[in-house]
């Protein structure tokens, strides 16, 4: 009886110290705490553009933030749309806007719409220069049905795997993708990927630049993605959404905010939100001298560089073939001789100075800047960079009322005034001053400093215009 006791107690024992065993080779996971931070529709804001104090955003102060909160376990992303457009100004402003994610350790850059635009040798030579990865599932090259980039990212945060995945919305018009480009359905990319990348990571996060009904929309369709951050929207996320298995949280605001997101990871697909804000870049946070120093160098690039806009063969006052514009810019010296109290009210202002603002902050050859600060900048007939501020600089008569040629002509030769300039209105001024590029426009508070009306009618010695 005493031996089976024994042998009872020996084969207990053993029980309990193969569990012991078998636990410590199979552990229960580690919860790891993750923070997610993400930008979206940065749209060129390297720096604040300075047209007056007060102004939000800006990559400058987004590193000061970044720099002055680190956080274990974090993933710094952009959802998209950091780029202004198109064109080859716009091209060099991102290249250097990549450096600057580069330096905030950001893990990847998603292709948005605006980086859709650009050709396929343009993506292609970014994709290989990027100092900092460049992600997108459904951007395609139009021939081959290649990917231009990476689909996805997969980053380790402690003993966890966390997939990256870009998308962007492919409701984009074909006229607006850019030569050699194509863009497949976010719903057919997610489909063919997302069994393949299930197996690989532990978390898998969407960085999907569409609407806020389009996010909720991949969430209800796709339970594998465990986060969806947005951006294509109106303003940034109020709440935290969850649906389906998806936490969805967005941001946009031209720079100007950064989206933060807190999770608990504790076992593959086993996800919890722990909390989210969304921080506003706003003035008093001081702007970090190192990105200072890239918008600097973009700046000085972009003055010595020959650009498409240099040329006058490559500029159209319209894009109807054959049809010639009626009127050509002249400049306003060419109107303050008749327009005297105008021309009063003129020089009183603001406008006349428009340029002094650009020259103080090195963007006297910006393009992104000029057009708001000159008489006709992208005409032929208009301001060029080539004329250093010396003719057509400062906001002019022209730059409202447009072209005067004719108008001009026809007094000199003192024809009858046949051409007569459109009626403008609030919206016209709201061409410039608008979102950040101005304090709140209220047009009964703007109207007063600048009112100006017309001349007495002078008539004597005029004669009826040919025919």
């Amino acid at each position: 009886m005493k031996r089976w006791l024994a042998i009872i107690i020996i084969l207990i024992a053993m029980g309990a110290l193969g569990g012991y065993f078998a636990f410590s080779k199979n552990p229960k996971p580690v919860p790891v705490d993750l923070t997610v931070l993400f930008t979206a529709d940065t749209r060129g804001r390297l720096v604040p553009c300075g047209c007056f104090t007060g102004q939000y955003g800006g990559l400058t102060r987004l590193k000061t933030v970044l720099d002055n909160e680190p956080v274990p376990n974090g993933i710094r992303v952009d959802v998209g749309n950091a780029i202004r457009g198109k064109e080859d100004y716009n091209l060099i402003e991102y290249k250097y806007m990549l450096k600057a994610y580069a330096s905030m350790n950001y893990d990847v850059v998603n292709l948005g719409e605006r980086e859709a635009q650009l050709s396929l040798a343009q993506l292609q030579l970014l994709k290989r220069e990027s100092p900092v990865s460049l992600i997108s599932a459904n951007l395609l090259d139009d021939k081959s049905g290649a990917r231009i980039c990476e689909p996805y990212k997969i980053v380790q945060r402690g003993k966890y795997k966390v997939a990256l995945l870009g998308v962007t919305d492919s409701r984009i018009q074909t006229g607006n993708l850019g030569p050699g480009v194509a863009v497949e359905k976010m719903e057919v990319t997610l489909e063919k990927l997302l069994p393949e990348l299930k197996p690989k990571a532990d978390v898998i996060i969407l960085l999907a630049f569409t609407d806020e009904e389009t996010l909720a929309r991949l969430a209800q369709e796709f339970y594998e993605l465990d986060v969806i951050l947005g951006g294509k929207v109106s303003q940034p996320s109020q709440k935290l959404d969850h649906e389906n298995h998806s936490l969805i949280l967005y941001t946009a605001n031209e720079g100007r905010a950064l989206g933060v997101l807190k999770v608990r990871v504790s076992g593959r697909a086993k996800l919890a939100g722990l909390g989210h804000e969304i921080l506003l870049l706003h003035d008093k946070v001081p702007e970090d001298e190192s990105v200072r120093a890239l918008a600097a160098q973009y700046r000085n690039e972009v003055r010595t560089t020959r650009l498409a806009i240099d040329n006058p063969a490559n500029l159209q006052d319209n894009m109807v073939p054959g049809v010639k514009a009626a009127a050509e810019y002249v400049g306003t010296e060419s109107c303050v001789e008749c327009h005297k109290t105008a021309a009063k009210a003129w020089h009183d202002s603001g406008h006349a100075e428009a340029m002094t603002a650009l020259i103080s902050n090195h963007a006297d050859a910006d393009p992104n800047c000029i057009q708001c600060h000159t008489v006709g900048f992208g005409s032929p007939s208009g301001y060029r960079r080539e004329f250093a501020a010396k003719k057509m600089a400062n906001v002019g008569c022209e730059s409202c009322h447009g072209p005067g040629g004719l108008h001009v002509a026809q007094r000199q030769q003192k024809l009858a005034i046949t051409f007569k300039f459109r009626p403008l209105a609030a919206g016209d001024c709201q061409k410039c001053h608008y979102g950040e590029f101005s304090r709140p426009f209220d047009w009964n508070h703007f109207w007063p400093q600048v009112e100006h009306g017309k001349e007495p009618l002078r008539t004597a010695g005029l004669k009826k215009e040919s025919p």
